[in-house]
């Protein structure tokens, strides 16, 4: 920091005016990216029978794929034709739209792994590159090395909308607190971690994982999934979730495609953190 410049202050801890109805949706998605896209609307469809404000997508949404090839042949950018179809079913359906990820053009050879919030009016509001990379030897299962692919992201980004202040994430960044606490300092009110676990890291530890970052936090937690096998070698958990700041799971689907659906109460989030200030008394910076 240049001498005589002040920090900026922290952002203040706000409601929202309303509370959002969130809508996550549980996919089965592969390499056919026709196939994932009509799922992907139908369950869309589904979602806003129950008119929600927000809808989110799991990782990997529009293709999940063993092939690096098929990350790099189909890897979009800000007006990419996946984008555009995405931007359109938000203005068309006035909805926030979290498409959970998509490949992004990154460096020769490799793509970011990219979240993206989009608005009613269909603009890109919002964008997050995956930081923490899937590399890691399961027991029990195989290995896992996504950096083959795929460029690591620099920076957490924390939306802030009319429904809220939203914490992006994906998947494996679940397992790194500090990057949640970021939300946190950034007054973020709801989670997000659309992701594609696998059924060996899910069975053990998908439930403590979630529940952990809501509870430390004091934040609701909304987490689409990948469930079934999107190819050979690969089997996914399931379990889309939302989970309160208590640590409640509020709305959940075990296994198979389709949508859970919650009503946010940013009261409650409000209370627990007036009579369980663990935010505030922090010590260790």
């Amino acid at each position: 920091m240049s001498p005589g410049k002040k920090a900026s202050p922290k952002p203040k801890f706000t409601l929202p005016p309303a509370n959002p109805r969130v809508a996550a949706i549980q996919m089965s998605s592969g390499p056919d990216i026709d196939r994932n896209l009509g799922q992907a609307r139908e369950l869309l469809d589904e979602a806003l029978r129950s008119d929600p404000n927000i809808v989110a997508f799991p990782e990997n949404m529009l293709l999940f794929s063993d092939s690096t090839g098929d990350y790099l042949k189909h890897a979009q950018a800000p007006r990419g034709n996946l984008v555009g179809i995405l931007q359109e079913w938000a203005a068309e359906a006035d909805v926030w739209l979290l498409a959970g990820s998509l490949p992004f053009r990154a460096t020769a050879g490799k793509v970011f792994n990219t979240s993206i919030l989009f608005s009613p009016e269909g603009d890109l509001f919002a964008r997050y590159d995956k930081i923490h990379l899937f590399d890691v030897n399961v027991p029990g299962d195989r290995s896992y090395k996504e950096s083959d692919d795929v460029a690591p992201g620099k920076k957490a980004v924390t939306a802030v909308t009319p429904w809220g202040n939203l914490g992006l994430s994906i998947c494996y960044d679940v397992r790194f607190p500090e990057l949640y606490r970021r939300h946190a300092d950034a007054a973020a009110h709801t989670l997000f971690v659309p992701a594609a676990f696998t059924a060996v890291t899910g069975k053990a530890h998908w439930d403590v994982l979630t529940r952990a970052r809501a509870i430390e936090n004091q934040c609701f937690l909304v987490a689409p999934g990948q469930t079934g096998k999107p190819f050979p070698g690969r089997e996914c958990h399931g379990h889309t979730r939302i989970v309160d700041p208590w640590g409640r799971i509020i709305a959940e689907r075990p296994a198979g495609i389709g949508v859970v659906i919650a009503d946010l109460d940013y009261g409650s989030l409000f209370e627990i953190r007036a009579k369980l200030p663990a935010l505030a008394h922090r010590r260790l910076k």
